[in-house]
């Protein structure tokens, strides 16, 4: 019996996202199914957008052209909102994609997440934290290859994210047994249902580099050989 897929449709922001990035996203959404819908939205007339121009007929992707009217005003934005809602309703699509470092889609994705659809978000580190936060997962597009090579040996100063040490702290709590250990499956399966959050933006692998690099924890093999973890400062 044929495994079924889950159908993904993506948006690309084409004047807000980096091109040389694409094959990143196109290898993080295949964990998730197939994309059926492919569309970028801009100027096309603009060179700016050479860079995609080029991955176009290579990928399948369709091109929406939409006219600078006004200075300062991208109706690519509105187009893509529309064509995003369009779809949302009528077609038999999971999940949800898009390719924008644009916190104006922030409401199309709470909207897509109350319809249920998975929502998935890829752009640069500048992308604004509402956008960030709002989808179900999003990754920094210029931290794609540090993550990929990271060295969990090298020195991170990771431990001054307040907020960060706080989500782990929460999560290991919320999963923990009674010796204080919690084990990483659980704890990675809580932190996606409380936030956006990935590994990779802090430039790591998995979760067990990200927990091993920061001395708050600890961090060993149970008899299982998997990985649990616990907060430190409560046992020492």
């Amino acid at each position: 019996m044929s495994e079924i897929k889950q159908k993904i449709a993506l948006f690309i922001d084409a004047d807000n996202a980096p091109a040389s990035k694409f094959e990143v996203v196109l290898s993080e959404v295949a964990k998730y199914g197939v994309v059926t819908i492919r569309k970028a939205y801009g100027n096309w007339k603009s060179p700016t957008l050479k860079a995609w121009e080029d991955l176009l007929h290579e990928h399948a992707i369709q091109p929406v052209q939409q006219y600078d009217l006004i200075k300062g005003k991208n109706a690519s934005d509105i187009a893509l909102v529309i064509d995003a809602m369009d779809v949302m309703y009528t077609k038999d699509i999971d999940v949800m994609c898009f390719i924008t470092s644009d916190c104006d889609f922030t409401p199309m994705v709470t909207r897509a997440l109350a319809e249920g659809k998975v929502v998935l978000g890829f752009g640069e580190r500048k992308t604004p934290a509402p956008f960030v936060n709002a989808c179900s997962k999003f990754l920094f597009l210029d931290q794609s290859e540090t993550a990929a090579t990271e060295d969990i040996s090298k020195p991170k100063n990771i431990k001054s994210d307040t907020k960060l040490i706080g989500l782990l702290r929460q999560t290991i709590e919320a999963t923990e047994d009674d010796g204080g250990w919690a084990a990483l499956g659980p704890v990675g399966a809580n932190i996606s249902n409380r936030t956006s959050f990935d590994c990779r933006n802090y430039g790591f692998k998995n979760i067990s580099s990200l927990f091993k690099a920061i001395d708050l924890f600890e961090i060993k093999r149970s008899q299982d050989k998997s990985y649990v973890v616990r907060d430190a400062r409560k046992y020492k």
